[in-house]
């Protein structure tokens, strides 16, 4: 018996090692695709702007000073001016000579890259672009995005009126309704062409841009030299209202004003609840 089962072992031993190798081929054969696919994308040629002549530093540039060449990605610098943008860097100075037949990048060219540009050009007529220094917890932990609208509330230590020589913490809004610019150095535009998964996973900033008018940089940029520490309350983009009687909340009110607004806060979460 144990004669006629060692020939049925071996075959199926064998049987086993054919499909293993098999499998062990077509992963291989699966990473050099790959790895033939990648060196494909580094040398496909793709149009860039380049020098028509030879640039020197600090010329304005003119239609003739360009061309239009195809070049490996791979010898491009990661910021070329691309053929669509040409027309961008036109009347602006160039920082560095720039050869004939050389690849421009934007970090050649005056004023950088045309994200860079483009915030200025997105400030509203009689508005001002500010930007203050806010980050984790007082930026809703990272997921406030170019676009949002925020109101804008500081925390300040007072001298105290009812005790002189003394200090107090109050906490007030201090704007209301204000659109975000930019976080950190991403713009709306910037952000416009990519997939919600990638504009979710770019929280790291320390600093927004708001819109604001010239009255209302003078009050932030006064909040922030009293030292005090300025927070951002995220609003939904439908929501215009503005709430005229807000107090100034310091430890005396918070202690008073609890029951009161715990007891709002229940008769709004009721009356939801029966609108829906």
């Amino acid at each position: 018996m144990k004669e006629k089962l060692i020939p049925l072992f071996s075959i199926v031993i064998g049987f086993i090692a054919f499909v293993l190798t098999l499998q062990y081929w077509r992963t291989k054969r699966e990473e050099i695709e790959k790895a033939r696919e990648a060196f494909r994308k580094e040398t496909l040629e793709v149009s860039a702007v380049v020098a028509g002549r030879d640039i020197p530093q600090g010329a304005k540039i003119s239609p003739n000073d360009l061309g239009k060449s195809s070049i490996a990605r791979t010898r491009l610098p990661r910021d070329f001016v691309e053929i669509h943008d040409a027309a961008k860097i036109l009347g602006k100075k160039t920082l560095f000579q720039i050869s004939n037949g050389e690849p421009i990048a934007w970090s050649r060219i005056e004023g950088g890259g045309p994200d860079v540009q483009a915030l200025a050009n997105m400030i509203t007529m009689r508005m001002r672009a500010i930007s203050i220094p806010v980050s984790g917890p007082a930026a809703v932990s990272g997921m406030i995005r170019p676009g949002d609208r925020v109101d804008v509330l500081g925390t300040f230590n007072f001298s105290s009126k009812k005790t002189p020589g003394e200090m107090e913490t109050a906490t007030l809004t201090v704007l209301q309704d204000i659109t975000v610019m930019a976080t950190g150095r991403q713009t709306a535009n910037q952000l416009a062409g990519r997939s919600p998964q990638a504009r979710s996973g770019d929280a790291s900033y320390s600093a927004v841009t708001l819109e604001v008018t010239p009255k209302e940089a003078e009050l932030l940029v006064f909040a922030q030299q009293a030292r005090g520490q300025l927070f951002l309350a995220l609003r939904n983009p439908s929501d215009a209202s503005f709430e005229a009687d807000l107090p100034t909340v310091n430890f005396d009110h918070l202690q008073h004003k609890l029951q009161e607004y715990n007891a709002f806060r229940q008769n709004e979460v009721r009356r939801k609840a029966n609108w829906k």
